[in-house]
Formats: C-alpha cells, sequence, structure tokens
C-alpha cells in the first residue's frame, strides 16, 4: 500500500479513539472545575503522561535531531537536560508542593493572592497572548509536516487539525485532554523505540556514525561542519539561553503547568508525576529523536545547510523517508498527536485563564462553578476560533510565537521571587511585569523589523529576565511590603484583646482548620471561593494572631495552624471525634458513609445536594491521609472504605441518623 493510504488507516484510527475519548469524557464533566482542572483527580501515572506529552512536542520533534545535526550529540541533548531537569525536575521539587497547597487554579490567580489585581490582569492577558502563540505555531506546524509527506492542500490540513483538537477539548474539557496526552504518549512510547530499531537496520549500528560522520570532530561534542554549542554565551543557541528560555520561562511562567500540579489528587502526586515525567522524557522520545538527528547528518552530510539546500531542523522528516511506509506512517501519527497533544493544554490553560482571571472576576463574580461550564465552553471555542484565523494570517502564527516567550518570562520571574523572597512587593511586582513584558516585546519587534538586531548580542529573553529582576528587586526594596514582609514580623505571637472578635467567615475559616483542612487549597475548595477571598481572610486572622503560617517562605506559607486563643473561638458542635488520626466533622462522615455504601450512591448524593467537585475531593483526599478511605483507579478515583472507616461509621450511627444520611 501507498504512504498516503496507510497513513489514511492510521489517522482514522487515532480520529476514532479521540473522539470516543471525549465522548465518554464529557459524563465526567459537572462544573467547571471538572472542565477545567479535572475536579482535582488526577492520579500519578496519568499525570506523568501528561506533563511528559506536553514536553513531547512539535519543538523538541524538530529541535532534537536539528540540533543533533549542528551542534553533536550533548549539544542536542543539552537543550533536553536544560528543558527537562533544569524546568521540568525543579518544577516538580521546588515549585509544585507549594503550588498544590496555595489553592489558586491559575498562575494570574495566584499573582492576585501575593500581590494584588493589576498585576492578576496584565499576567492574565499575557498568558492568554503567549498560550495563543503556542498553539497556532503547533497547529500550522503539524499541517506543513503533514502536507510535505501526504501532498495534501495546506490549507484544509491545518482546518482538519484545528477542528479535530477543539472539537474534543471543547465536548470534555480537561479530562478529553488528558486522554489525548495519555494516548498520545502511548503513540510515541511504540513509534519512536520502532522508528529507531528501523533505522539500524536501514543504516547500521554506531559503527555507521563513527564511519560516517563528516564532522572534523566527534559526533559526541561537534556537529557535522565542527560546530559545538557554547555552555555560558548569553547569545542563543547556549546552555544558558537554553535554561532560561526553555527551563525559566517556558514551564516556571507557563499556566498550564500551573495546571497540571492543581489538578492533581495530591501534593506528593503533583511532585513525583513532573520528576517523573523529566525522567520518562531523557531516556525515551529526547534520546532517541537526538540519536536519529545523528543519523541523519551521517547519512545525508551534503543534504543540510550549510553544504545542501534542507535546514537541519527537518532532520526528522528526511529519515524518515528512507523507512519503511509503515513505520513512517506510525511515526507521523506520533507527530501529529504530540502537536495536538501540546495545542489542546495550551488551549485548556488559555481558557482556564480567561475564565477564572477575566469572566468570573468581572463579568460574573458570583457564579458557582456548574453555572460557569457553558461560559468556560464558550470561551474556549472563541479562543480556539481566534487560533484559527492566526492560523491563516501571513506571518502571523510565527510573529505571535516570537512573543510568546515574551509573555511568559516576566510571570516566571515573579513566580520564584514571590514565593522564596518575601520583600517582594505588589509595586515591585507590577513594575516589574511591565517593563519586562514591555521591554521583551519591544526588542522582538525591531529585531523582526531588522531595525535592531539584539541576536547580535545576547537572547531578547535575557534582556526581558534581567530587566524583569533588577526592576522587581529594585522597587520592592524602595516600597513597603505586606505585612509578612516586615522586618518585625513573627511566625507566632499573642493577640491582643480586640483580635477575639471574627466575622461569620473568619469562624468558619478557624473552623476549616480545626478540623484539619490547614491548607489554602483546601479551605479554597471547602469554601467554594475564589482563593483572592480565602487568602484574604487568612492575612486577617494571621494579622490577628489568632492563625500562624508554617513557615514564611515556600509550601509552608500556605499551612496554618490555630493559636491557643483561636480554639475558644471554634465551635466544637461541628465536630465528631478527637483521635489520633486527627479531626472528622460531621460532613466528612457523611461523605465517608457514602463511599462505604459506593461509588453509585456518592455520585447521587453529590448531585441531589449539588455539591461541588473540588469539595468533595478535599474531603476525601483528608479520609485518605487519615486511614478511613483507600483509593485506587488509574483515571478517577476509585475509593473503598477501610476497617477503621468501618468502625468510625458504628461509633457515630446516633449522629448519622440525625443528619438522616
Amino acid at each position: 500500500m501507498s504512504f498516503n493510504v496507510v497513513f489514511l488507516l492510521y489517522l482514522a484510527v487515532f480520529f476514532i479513539i479521540l473522539f470516543y475519548g471525549g465522548w465518554v469524557t464529557r459524563k465526567w464533566v459537572n462544573s467547571a472545575n471538572d472542565y477545567l482542572l479535572g475536579g482535582r483527580e488526577v492520579g500519578l501515572l496519568i499525570n506523568v503522561f501528561g506533563v511528559a506529552a506536553i514536553g513531547f512536542a512539535g519543538t523538541i520533534i524538530t529541535l532534537g535531531p536539528g540540533l543533533a545535526i549542528t551542534t553533536g550529540f550533548w549539544g542536542s541533548f543539552g537543550f533536553g537536560i536544560a528543558y527537562l531537569f533544569g524546568g521540568l525536575a525543579l518544577y516538580g521539587i521546588f515549585l509544585a508542593p507549594y503550588i498544590r497547597r496555595c489553592g489558586a487554579q491559575t498562575l494570574p490567580e495566584w499573582l492576585a493572592m501575593r500581590f494584588d489585581s493589576r498585576v492578576r490582569v496584565l499576567v492574565t492577558i499575557a498568558s492568554i497572548l503567549g498560550l495563543i502563540g503556542i498553539m497556532a505555531n503547533n497547529v500550522v506546524s503539524m499541517a506543513i509536516v503533514v502536507n510535505g509527506f501526504t501532498g495534501w492542500s495546506l490549507v484544509w490540513t491545518l482546518s482538519a487539525i484545528f477542528l479535530l483538537f477543539l472539537l474534543f477539548t471543547y465536548v470534555g474539557g480537561f479530562w478529553a485532554i488528558t486522554l489525548t496526552d495519555f494516548v498520545q504518549m502511548c503513540i510515541g512510547l511504540i513509534a519512536l523505540p520502532l522508528m529507531f530499531i528501523a533505522i539500524l537496520s536501514q543504516f547500521g549500528g554506531f559503527d555507521f556514525l563513527n564511519a560516517q560522520w563528516s564532522g572534523p570532530s566527534g559526533y559526541w561534542t561537534h556537529g557535522i561542519t565542527g560546530g559545538q554549542l557554547p555552555i555560558l554565551s548569553l547569545q542563543y543557541p547556549s546552555l544558558l539561553t537554553f535554561i532560561i528560555l526553555f527551563g525559566c520561562f517556558l514551564v516556571w511562567g507557563n499556566n498550564y503547568y500551573w495546571l497540571r500540579v492543581s489538578s492533581t489528587r495530591s501534593e506528593k502526586v503533583a511532585k513525583q508525576s513532573f520528576i517523573y515525567a523529566a525522567v520518562l522524557l531523557a531516556l525515551v522520545p529526547y534520546l532517541i529523536l537526538v540519536t536519529t538527528g545523528l543519523y541523519a547528518g551521517a547519512a545525508y552530510p551534503d543534504t543540510f545547510e550549510p553544504k545542501g539546500t534542507v535546514s537541519p531542523m527537518a532532520a526528522f522528516g528526511v529519515v524518515l523517508k528512507a523507512l519503511p511506509v509503515g513505520i513512517t506512517a506510525f511515526a507521523l501519527i506520533g507527530a501529529l498527536a504530540a502537536s495536538i497533544s501540546t495545542s489542546t493544554t495550551a488551549l485548556i490553560g488559555a481558557s482556564s485563564t480567561a475564565v477564572r482571571d477575566l469572566y468570573q472576576r468581572y463579568v460574573k463574580p458570583k457564579a458557582t462553578p456548574r453555572e460557569l461550564t457553558t461560559p468556560s465552553k464558550v470561551i474556549t471555542i472563541l479562543l480556539g476560533l481566534l487560533v484559527w484565523v492566526l492560523c491563516f494570517y501571513p506571518g502571523g502564527p510565527l510573529y505571535l510565537f516570537a512573543f510568546a516567550t515574551a509573555w511568559l518570562g516576566p510571570p516566571s520571574v515573579l513566580v520564584l521571587l514571590g514565593i522564596w523572597w518575601r520583600r517582594t512587593t505588589k509595586q515591585g511586582a507590577f513594575i516589574g511585569a511591565i517593563a519586562g513584558i514591555g521591554v521583551t516585546a519591544l526588542f522582538t519587534l525591531l529585531e523582526l523589523l531588522q531595525v535592531f538586531v539584539i541576536g547580535k548580542y545576547t537572547h531578547v529573553g535575557v534582556v526581558g529576565l534581567v530587566v524583569t529582576l533588577v526592576c522587581t528587586i529594585a522597587v520592592s526594596l524602595m516600597t513597603k511590603p505586606q505585612y509578612y514582609g516586615e522586618k518585625q514580623w513573627r511566625l507566632d505571637g499573642s493577640p491582643d484583646s480586640s483580635a477575639l472578635s471574627v466575622t461569620k467567615e473568619e469562624q468558619e475559616v478557624l473552623s476549616l482548620i480545626h478540623s484539619g483542612y490547614n491548607t489554602m487549597a483546601e479551605i479554597t475548595d471547602m469554601l467554594g471561593k475564589d482563593s483572592t477571598v480565602s487568602n484574604h481572610l487568612i492575612e486577617m486572622l494571621d494579622q490577628k494572631r489568632l492563625v500562624f503560617r508554617e513557615s514564611y517562605v515556600g509550601p509552608g506559607f500556605y499551612t496554618f495552624r490555630l493559636g491557643e486563643e483561636a480554639r475558644k473561638l471554634v465551635e466544637e458542635g461541628l465536630l465528631v471525634i478527637h483521635s489520633e488520626k486527627g479531626m472528622v466533622s460531621k460532613e466528612d462522615l457523611v461523605i465517608l458513609q457514602k463511599v462505604g455504601a459506593g461509588s453509585q450512591q456518592l455520585r447521587e448524593y453529590i448531585q441531589k445536594q449539588e455539591l461541588d467537585s473540588l469539595k468533595i475531593s478535599v474531603i476525601v483526599a483528608k479520609l485518605i491521609r487519615q486511614g478511613y478511605v483507600n483509593e485506587g483507579g488509574m483515571w478517577r478515583r476509585k475509593m473503598e472504605i477501610t476497617s477503621s472507616g468501618q468502625q468510625l461509621l458504628q461509633a457515630h450511627a446516633a449522629l448519622l441518623q440525625e443528619k438522616g444520611a
């Protein structure tokens, strides 16, 4: 069979799987929290594949082999090290625990918690523009690759790819995207090893590389023309600029990585999934793609620039043309899946930001998660249509993608300073963000218009990093910090008599902490409010010295405990048990009973009471920590009550009858 026929067969199967997945996952969406965040139910394996799927994108399919040709093995793998370990692994170790505890569903929402609404709005707009650029670039890039192999119309190919990712994202939201990521990684983990075996069969083992490499030095450290990747150079490409652009900017300042942390079942899952994803990507996609580039350079040295006319970034396609049709078509499906997966992740990242940080804040501030479901889908469609228009605009996607780094860079600096330096002020963050985005966008525009080429001296991203960092620190030192940034502020203290008066909302927060919900994420989800509301309540209680933080910086900043005076204000009637396992509220007990009765009864109770999925997720997570419930399930949680849970229900059967449960 011809390549086009085989490719169409693979493509049809791929489409059927995606549409079936979108149809199934739509049943899992009962509110905006399910649509945009997966109800915080995503488990370890699924999130590992989800994070890895973002990294296994069109960018690495071109850059991995291309850099191997121009700079050798370590030059290309240096890009992978910068992104995988300087970006993903460090994000998981140092940022994921903080993000999971803070409760903010989006990066801009956290910026409002830590700084103010001005910074939130600025970064919201910047994030949406940056993510749209990533989407448009991925769609166009994949359409060009498919067009080059099949000869199909570029316009129709692009439109088909766009409609595919937009349709199932609209239907299933975050769960549909998570399924796509899982399918994409399964395809990639099969297709790439098969492709590598075919390459070895076609060209021979590593002796072929040693014999055919045309560079003046070996393929480990130099490209086919003797090129080598600089380490500390400020000019792009270098290992230093890779770390800044693809580690710091692309990961730390990106909303869809934030969503990947926020959607997980627990802090442990969030942390481990990023570390495991980095290792998985390094061992399979990146290593194979880099080696593919080495074989392309060894087999076709006169094909690539500067000796030939083909860009080294097209090495993946050049090698595929030499392989059997079945392998080539399957590998191309893997590349298509990678592009769609990254595009849909960027789309849901932009949608969640628009819904949470613009629509809910300024249009319908009192809307419930269920009421936000339809607006979430409409906004997803509108943003998708904007991407589609940009795909056809001459130079549009490339222009917007060039700006993507500018939009994502300053937020990454604010994240690091906001988490680890308590002296960072609202004014410093705002001025730093404006200066960083403005300077980076200006130099990018000047370079595109050939008015002033900053690339001759350094990468524009380095300029944006320095400007954001310097302005934020300088202005912060000259302005008054929030109360916890003052030198005299201490973690512990005694309240005065006036502090013993609290509002109804503050008393509810005190009761939640006393019940065992002691992180900002748990308090926010239990209240069902925007995290800026729960953050304000905590700050008031902290300043009254009724609630204390675990630490000034890091994850402990959003972990709380009650002071002795605060315990007197808690309504003991809200609690049913004091034990080594911790407090259990009446509401916890009802959910435990429903878990014991089976998943069907639990779902019926949730729908009848119109309970939010995030609140249920928090209660279940606490019961799991306390040993009353065991969890499983690769996709959605599957729960069963333990013997300790049964004993607890028996001990408080009368209370359950009183509740009418």
